[in-house]
């Protein structure tokens, strides 16, 4: 291996501790907690080579959004694989998402609450974002019904879940009665 290879493999390393730290401190005490000087402080490096990699709390934000909406789309698609026919698909998608916001609050204020630089709904969205979009959307195609573009019926789809995801997160609808709200969900806007 080169010197080039190695230093390449070591600044690789050093980008994945300052996500994980800053997503683990997130999660632990919130993004209010997740500064530079802290997140220097436990990942034992100077705040220069934290800044070496991200500019900013912005783009570390931007980097948890990242790595959560990836670890989405593996999630709705591991959930969805095992489901046999379109009702159990959405019901499976929907259930997974919920898990996932309910799960990993920080990750998902970073996705979707948080300003992590990253562009939705454009053609430079990144890859990761496009990704756990088509994951819903792979699943909800054949639901959309005739006429109805996939994409704008997943559009509604996710915009529904996102708003179950946030109301119960801050006790704005009670969590006990989750698992109802998804069976109605999946029974109206799927019309299964």
């Amino acid at each position: 291996m080169s010197v080039q290879e190695r230093k390449e493999r070591e600044r690789a390393a050093r980008e994945r501790l300052i996500v994980a730290t800053a997503r683990e401190l997130a999660e632990q005490q919130g993004w209010d907690a997740v500064t530079t000087r802290r997140l220097a402080e436990r990942i034992e490096y100077s705040q220069p080579v934290l800044y070496s990699h991200f500019h900013n709390k912005r783009e570390i934000i931007g980097a948890v959004a990242l790595e959560g909406a990836a670890e989405t789309a593996a999630a709705l698609r591991a959930a969805t694989s095992a489901a046999d026919g379109p009702r159990a698909r959405v019901t499976a998608l929907a259930r997974a998402y919920l898990d996932f916001a309910e799960r990993n609050p920080a990750v998902y204020d970073a996705m979707f609450q948080l300003d992590g630089g990253l562009a939705f709904a454009h053609e430079d969205t990144p890859k990761p974002l496009q990704d756990a979009f088509a994951a819903l959307r792979e699943n909800l195609g054949e639901v959309a019904g005739d006429g109805v573009h996939p994409a704008l019926f997943t559009e509604v789809f996710w915009a529904a879940l996102h708003g179950l995801a946030t109301l119960t997160r801050t006790r704005r609808l009670p969590p006990e009665d989750t698992e109802r709200r998804v069976e109605l969900l999946v029974d109206r806007l799927s019309m299964l």
